[in-house]
């Protein structure tokens, strides 16, 4: 398969992540927008790195991949003790609580 169908594909799922993030007022939603923003990055490595034969990439898709397992385990803990304390997700509510 050729390496320019890899890098559309990745720019497609990265810019309807950056959509997501720009234009959801959902938090939950917003988190599964970065995440798919980072699995665009880790699918633009790990094809550069099978078209290159050479597999350091494939290091830094590993450590994406724990980051954002982290991150989900750090967002979804948070938005769980928001959503218990306020009953919502919605972003424009939760900007709000700095005032």
């Amino acid at each position: 398969m050729p390496l320019q169908w890899y890098i559309t594909l990745s720019a497609l799922l990265f810019g309807l992540g950056v959509l997501g993030v720009l234009f959801r007022r959902n938090a939950i939603v917003i988190l599964m927008c970065i995440e798919m923003m980072l699995n665009a990055v880790n699918l633009l490595l790990v094809a550069f790195s099978a078209h290159h034969s050479d597999p350091h990439a494939q290091v830094f898709v590993f450590f994406v991949m724990a980051v954002a397992a982290a991150e989900v385990a750090v967002g979804l803990a948070i938005l769980i003790a928001i959503y218990r304390n306020t009953r919502t997700t919605d972003i424009d509510f939760l900007n709000q609580l700095k005032h």
